[in-house]
């Protein structure tokens, strides 16, 4: 039909003629309520951002020195976290002769990291030492 036509229909039925498919031959049109579209649009975005879950970096920090019962009680906070999409950096941060024996920091952290390898998995890099701190980033596991 032609456009002519198909702007007359829309016009006797208080409507607009919208444009689907430009680019195609014949361009692809439609009747409808634009105002109306628009606000539905509008709406379904909203809706669809309310659901859409942003993951954060949570932290928890240790130390070189922590006692069983502290690390599984910090393990289950952490596992909360994960369990809520959150990645989580687990940090030391090693003060005095603790630098010397930065091996015992790394063993605290896999000790550490198997009590939640159910629920993550460990980042790329791994159990990483820079300067004063050694840090680990857990990430939920897709499950």
């Amino acid at each position: 039909m032609t456009s002519f036509n198909a702007m007359q229909i829309a016009e006797s039925k208080s409507l607009d003629l919208v444009k689907i498919s430009p680019s195609a031959i014949p361009p692809v049109c439609k009747i409808m309520d634009y105002g109306k579209y628009k606000f539905d649009t509008a709406k379904m975005e909203k809706d669809a951002r309310k659901i859409q879950k942003t993951s954060e970096l949570k932290e928890m920090w240790l130390s070189m020195t922590i006692e069983a019962h502290d690390m599984e009680t910090k393990a289950k906070q952490t596992a909360k976290f994960l369990t809520l999409g959150d990645k989580v950096k687990v940090s030391i941060r090693m003060r005095g002769r603790q630098q010397a024996h930065s091996a015992r920091g790394i063993e605290v952290m896999n000790r550490f990291y198997e009590l939640l390898a159910a629920v993550c998995v460990k980042d790329d890099k791994g159990v990483i030492t820079e300067g004063r701190n050694i840090i680990m980033i857990l990430t939920p596991s897709k499950k």
